[in-house]
């Protein structure tokens, strides 16, 4: 036990001492800030269209069931004019006949399908809109605003306030 608890202090100890590269000068020392926001810059940058992407993917992939969930309810509707029985339901609300209420049944799951598609789509929408946002740059509107405006919005007792300052 005490060997154990000698080694923690001598390695608190250690670690504790600053290294020799952190008591130089000003003039040694890295400043790793520009390279973080050059990365997050353009991370953001070019995820913007990855989640585009994702969102045109997600839509085509809930295209795809939906169009198979209309081909199997087709087949259902097919089979039910085909005979004035054949969509005959029973007392627990299921079609009597098997391949009817396999239809049915495949024609809701490709539907619950293409619903979780459609909702990644909207997720992802709304990530790329985030990010979109982010990616502005203040102040470095377009050259043909010739009168860079700031609004601000403020709440009053008897209602909303509107500010709005152009610099001209």
């Amino acid at each position: 036990m005490t060997r154990s608890t000698s080694l923690l202090a001598l390695l608190i100890g250690v670690a504790s001492r600053p290294l020799s590269s952190q008591t130089a000068g000003a003039a040694h020392r890295f400043d790793m800030s520009g390279q973080r926001a050059s990365f997050q810059q353009a991370l953001v940058h070019n995820g913007k269209w990855l989640t585009a992407a994702g969102v045109a993917a997600f839509t085509v992939v809930a295209a795809t069931e939906h169009r198979l969930s209309r081909r199997d309810w087709n087949s259902l509707l097919t089979i039910c004019r085909s005979d004035r029985d054949a969509c005959a339901v029973g007392a627990d609300g299921r079609y009597l006949r098997p391949d009817a209420e396999a239809l049915y049944q495949r024609s809701r799951e490709y539907d619950r399908r293409a619903n979780r598609w459609l909702v990644g789509a909207q997720l992802s929408l709304i990530a790329t809109t985030a990010l979109f946002i982010i990616d502005l740059h203040p102040g470095q509107g377009p050259e043909n605003i010739p009168f860079p405006a700031q609004v601000r919005v403020g709440a009053m007792p008897d209602g909303a306030r509107l500010e709005m300052r152009i610099a001209f």
